[in-house]
């Protein structure tokens, strides 16, 4: 199988540098049209794709800004029709612990990498759906999924991004819009000093972007959340063990403390196809149902 895009059109936010530059030159070597979206370094991509042959044209709109978002997908389609991949990769950091962060910086994060995401998603749906073809990524991050120290914001704003493909996914599933989520590990300037030189090497963007292309092609899965780092690549669930029935009784508080042990026993666990899953496996455990 070989992964191609003659005939797509993708848009890629953040692509200026970093994993960003490294999504949109893949894709355009591999046939796809490409918007190189950057605050200012969009040209410079967009003149490295097309030194090699492909076609790309660049925006420095500001994924904060719905309107800038809106008018960049009126640019793709104008130059060529259509939008059938959205890689949402601009993001931010402002990192501190949460007793020294400013409440600005944490709504910052939350409006670049949430907000953004929503913004773009929500400027390419109903032309997705009405062509019955989409590709939606979501850049998430093992702080989201696991946490890290000094990174609440970021944090908050990744896992966010998980719900948001969780139910983007199931809306968009009968309109052939499949919605899944990256969680890179990657040096980029965003991760400049924070690990050994000798590690950061190993960590090159274009190591992450294989995955990328994945989720981005035609036999792309839905509702996943693909790992890739240092050319390994991993898959993370969102799991919901089999649980234990205790009651409503007086004494449920302390039961819950002392059965927390067989609460968690991932033995049996599973990853629900929707929300609902979690109250179906409570009434059934309660005897409510079959």
């Amino acid at each position: 199988m070989s992964i191609r895009f003659e005939g797509r059109v993708a848009i890629v936010t953040g692509a200026g540098g970093g994993l960003g530059r490294e999504h949109a030159l893949a894709l355009a070597a591999r046939g796809a049209k490409v918007v190189v979206n950057d605050l200012s370094a969009a040209e410079r991509v967009v003149a490295e794709i097309r030194a090699a042959g492909g076609e790309a044209i660049a925006s420095d709109a500001s994924v904060t800004d719905f309107a800038a978002v809106q008018a960049m997908v009126a640019q793709a389609v104008d130059a060529w029709g259509r939008v059938d991949i959205v890689v949402n990769n601009a993001g931010i950091l402002r990192d501190k612990t949460f007793a020294k962060m400013d409440l600005a910086d944490f709504r910052l994060v939350l409006d670049v990498h949430l907000m953004g995401s929503v913004h773009c998603s929500k400027a390419v749906w109903d032309l997705m759906r009405e062509q019955k073809y989409g590709r939606l990524v979501m850049t998430t991050s093992s702080t989201g999924l696991y946490g890290n120290f000094g990174q609440s914001n970021y944090g908050a704003a990744k896992m966010a991004l998980v719900g948001l493909m969780q139910t983007l996914a199931l809306e968009g599933e009968k309109y052939g819009i499949r919605v899944n989520c990256l969680a890179p590990t990657a040096h980029t300037q965003m991760t400049e000093g924070l690990m050994p030189p000798a590690v950061l090497d190993k960590l090159k963007p274009a190591s992450v972007t294989p995955a990328l292309l994945y989720l981005a092609s035609e036999d792309a899965p839905t509702r996943a959340i693909l790992c890739a780092g240092a050319g390994t690549f991993e898959r993370a669930h969102i799991t919901l063990t089999q649980g234990v029935h205790i009651g409503t009784g007086p004494d449920a508080p302390e039961r819950v403390a002392q059965r927390f042990e067989a609460i968690s026993d991932r033995a049996g666990d599973m990853v629900p196809g929707a929300g609902s899953a979690q109250g179906e496996n409570e009434i059934r455990r309660a005897g409510g149902i079959g």
